[in-house]
């Protein structure tokens, strides 16, 4: 339970005391979750975005970085990467998650999804009949996908731990053989989504888990041993 007002206690008045906590790293040690690997990935500003960025306020700032167009790039190597995996797209703005399914040729789930479509969008994902999904903030709750090995989140809500909990929540489902997942965070460097990204990731941090950061360069792609490196981690 968290809230970023800090009233979680409130849940308190409604249900009932706490009975019993069992931390997540405890859960996994025990294989009832999987291993999950957090990989903070940290791109530049594109040229195109660079001047807007400087002349806007902090809010729309923040949604700049979010909407980053390089983001596209280290995708594309994500999936390449995860080509035999089950892979979610996890983000926050519309816009952005619409360019990104017409770009890989996913389909998207988003608020105006029908449910029945959403559901069985869903079920062809379980089946294996689609591999990847582009996913709006609709997929941050209750939803049940169990095969899902990585995620890729592209764009958040500001500082909310929550929602970094939520959509590790995603591919914490054990795994059939080597039960282990990993979550991505893109995040525009040296801007007021880098800010909050920290904040974010606090949460998690405080359960064990930790974030290995790296940058990506347009000019040149992370050196294959990087690679190699994060998934012996994972």
């Amino acid at each position: 339970m968290i809230r970023e007002d800090g009233r979680e206690d409130d849940v308190f008045s409604l249900v009932g005391p706490k009975k019993y906590e069992m931390a997540w790293k405890e859960l996994e040690s025990q294989g009832w979750i999987a291993t999950v690997a957090c990989q903070e990935i940290r791109v530049e500003l594109s040229a195109l975005d660079r001047d807007r960025y400087g002349a806007s306020g902090a809010r729309q700032q923040f949604r700049i970085a979010g909407e980053n167009r390089t983001k596209l790039d280290v995708i594309d190597y994500l999936l390449k990467l995860h080509a035999n995996e089950q892979v979610l797209i996890i983000g926050q703005y519309i816009e952005q998650l619409t360019l990104i399914a017409a770009h890989t040729g996913a389909p998207m789930i988003s608020g105006g999804t029908p449910c029945e479509a959403r559901e069985e969008l869903y079920e062809q994902f379980k089946r294996g009949d689609i591999s990847l999904l582009v996913v709006s903030k609709v997929a941050n709750f209750a939803v049940d996908l169990p095969d899902a090995t990585v995620a890729i989140q592209v764009s958040g809500s500001y500082g909310s731990r929550q929602e970094e909990a939520q959509r590790l929540g995603r591919i914490l489902r054990p795994k059939r053989g080597a039960n282990e997942a990993v979550f991505y965070s893109l995040i525009t460097e040296n801007t007021k989504e880098q800010d909050f990204a920290m904040k974010r990731q606090l949460f998690l941090v405080e359960q064990g888990y930790q974030y290995r950061i790296a940058s990506w360069s347009q000019s040149s792609n992370w050196p294959k041993g990087e690679w190699d490196e994060v998934r012996a981690n994972r």
